[in-house]
Formats: C-alpha cells, sequence, structure tokens
C-alpha cells in the first residue's frame, strides 16, 4: 500500500499548482510546495540527446511558444503516439539546448485566462531541476513521477526506464518516490534496474495499454480487464497502486448531487492495491452537470461537493490542479 504521508487521502499538485500557473513550470511547483501540497506530479519525456524534460506531453505545440518560432518552423511533423495521429514538434525532434530557449504557455487559456499573463515567462524544465527544488523545499515534498509514451520512445532509442533509473541513482527524496505509467512494463523495467519506489499502474476509461497495443495488437487486455477482480490481483502481484479517472470511481446522479456508483475502490483494496484519482478541477467545464454554477464553463461551481464526495469514496491520494482546494476539502470531509 501507498501510505499518504499526511492527512488522508494523499493530495498531489498535478503538474505543479497547475490551476494557476502554466504546468510544469517552476512558479507552478514552487506555488504548489507553497499552498500545501503533498507531493508533485511531473510528466516525463526525453529530448533527442536524452535529457529528461518536463511536459504533458512529448508534442509541445500546446505548451510552449515552440510554434511562434521561426527557426524551428521545419520540426513541425506528423507522428502516431500510442496510436494516436499528432501534427506538431515534438521533444525527441530537439537537443536540451534547444529547448531552452522555448519559453511556457499556459494549456488551457480559455479556461484559465488568469494564468495566460503568465505566458512567456518561465523556461522548460528538466526531472533534475524539480529534483532541486523538492531538495530544496522546507518540508517533505513527495515526486509522483510519470513516464510518458515509454514504449514510443523506446522505439526511437530514449530507453525511458534507463534514463529514469540513472537519474534517480544516488537521490535520496525527503518523502517516498512515487512512479506511475500507462504502460506496466516500463513499471517492470524500473523495479528491475533496482529503483526504490512505490509503482502505480495508471488506467483510462477505455483502450488498452500502448506497450500490450504494441506487442498483441487487437487482443490486447484492455483496461477495463484489468479492472475486473481477476486483473487487479494480478496487479497486485507486481504494482502497489493504481491511478483512474474519477469516472470510474463516481458519477452524476440524473438528479440532485454526484454519488458514488463505483465499487472501484474497495474491490482493489481488497487486492491489496492502493487508489488515486485524477483530477480534480473546479471549474464547471470539469464538473457533473448538477454541480455547475452559472453558464461559463471557466467559472467555479459546486467543487466542494464533487471534491468530497471523490474523497469520500475511500481513495488513498487525488490529483488536483489547485491543491489548496483539494487540501480545503480534505479538511471538510475529516470534520464531517
Amino acid at each position: 500500500m501507498i501510505e499518504p504521508t499526511r492527512a488522508h487521502p494523499l493530495v498531489v499538485a498535478h503538474r505543479g499548482a497547475s490551476g494557476y500557473r502554466p504546468e510544469h513550470t517552476r512558479a507552478a511547483y514552487e506555488l504548489a510546495i507553497a499552498l500545501g501540497a503533498d507531493a508533485i506530479e511531473p510528466d516525463i519525456v526525453a529530448t533527442r540527446d536524452g535529457v529528461l524534460v518536463l511536459r504533458h506531453e512529448n508534442e509541445i505545440s500546446g505548451t510552449t511558444d515552440v510554434a511562434d518560432r521561426p527557426e524551428f518552423a521545419h520540426r513541425r511533423t506528423t507522428r502516431v503516439i500510442d496510436g494516436e495521429r499528432l501534427t506538431g514538434w515534438f521533444t525527441e525532434d530537439f537537443t536540451w539546448g534547444e529547448l531552452t530557449t522555448l519559453r511556457a504557455r499556459e494549456r488551457l487559456p480559455g479556461t484559465r485566462q488568469a494564468s495566460t499573463r503568465f505566458d512567456g515567462r518561465y523556461p522548460i524544465l528538466r526531472l533534475r531541476d524539480l529534483m532541486a527544488i523538492l531538495d530544496a523545499a522546507p518540508r517533505p515534498v513527495g515526486m509522483v513521477a510519470e513516464i510518458k509514451h515509454a514504449t514510443h520512445f523506446a522505439a526511437r532509442g530514449l530507453p525511458l526506464d534507463e534514463l529514469f533509473a540513472a537519474e534517480v541513482a544516488g537521490w535520496s527524496p525527503a518523502a517516498p518516490l512515487v512512479v506511475e505509467a500507462f504502460e506496466q512494463s516500463v513499471l517492470r523495467q524500473l523495479r528491475d534496474r533496482g529503483v526504490e519506489a512505490r509503482y502505480v499502474f495508471l488506467l483510462e476509461k477505455s483502450g488498452a495499454p500502448a506497450d500490450l497495443a504494441a506487442r498483441f495488437g487487437a487482443a490486447a487486455l484492455s483496461y477495463a480487464g484489468h479492472l475486473t477482480d481477476e486483473g487487479l490481483a494480478r496487479l497486485a502481484r507486481e504494482v502497489d497502486g493504481i491511478s483512474v479517472d474519477t469516472s470510474l470511481v463516481a458519477r452524476p446522479a440524473t438528479r440532485g448531487g454526484p454519488v458514488v456508483v463505483s465499487d472501484l475502490v474497495g474491490r482493489a483494496h481488497a487486492a491489496g492495491l492502493s487508489v488515486f484519482a485524477w483530477t480534480l478541477r473546479p471549474e464547471n467545464r470539469f464538473l457533473p452537470g448538477s454541480l455547475r454554477i452559472g453558464s461559463g464553463g471557466a467559472a467555479h461551481g459546486d467543487w466542494m461537493t464533487w471534491f468530497r464526495t471523490l474523497m469520500g469514496a475511500g481513495l488513498d491520494g487525488v490529483f488536483a490542479d489547485h491543491p489548496d482546494l483539494a487540501i480545503e476539502a480534505r479538511a471538510a470531509l475529516a470534520a464531517g
């Protein structure tokens, strides 16, 4: 089991305090620490020269100013990533030196207009930069490191398991390290390399893991297949926990507020697995219809009811773009 370092459930700042600052920037990480997050979640991808950098995806046109840089116009290309056809600019086509010239942008400008005033201020960070930020934090703050698109990067000669293991070798974090991925094979590889961490398998609402799809095609075991009692028992032999979309934990009732409808948390706990859920967001566009206030998608709705409902399902941890709001909901839940 993954034991929370503080109150229950653990509050993980999703890409930093990404509800207030452009995600994966120093400002987002440091604000998350200041707001009281128990841990920070970075998404980890690689450059052409094998440097691990922190971006939501390896396609970076939505989170940087790369599309406005004429010197990189020729790098725009189309690529299939985990079965999805994408056109844009990809980290594996850049050296770290080239990426240092880019600046971060708000990924959801229509929803988080206040955050756009920070566009252009902050550079891309490396994994080692976040490690230094955590080392300098005034209290122990954990890292929940997400390894992105491992099968894709391995095919391009960039084995993320090898690169990550080398990066964290000798690092002594103040709080337990957690490693998560949508591909169980990279978690297995990291464990085999001796990386001391708690391992969490991420699961989507639909589809199948990219590593299994690459190996077995249409016969690959789906995410849903992993969430049967038999599937959870298999997972418990290899990982410490699972992390799922909130819709797999709760959904809105037809009338009134949301109700917890899934038995997933209880079944996973019975199998010996911790359960995390992503992502808690307060804006109307991310809330069940019955909890929206007003007509604007960017306005905050009744997020407290939604957050408390999810936490009340017995989750061991939640990912939140606004960690202070999740902490507030956790406190309200504890107070009854």
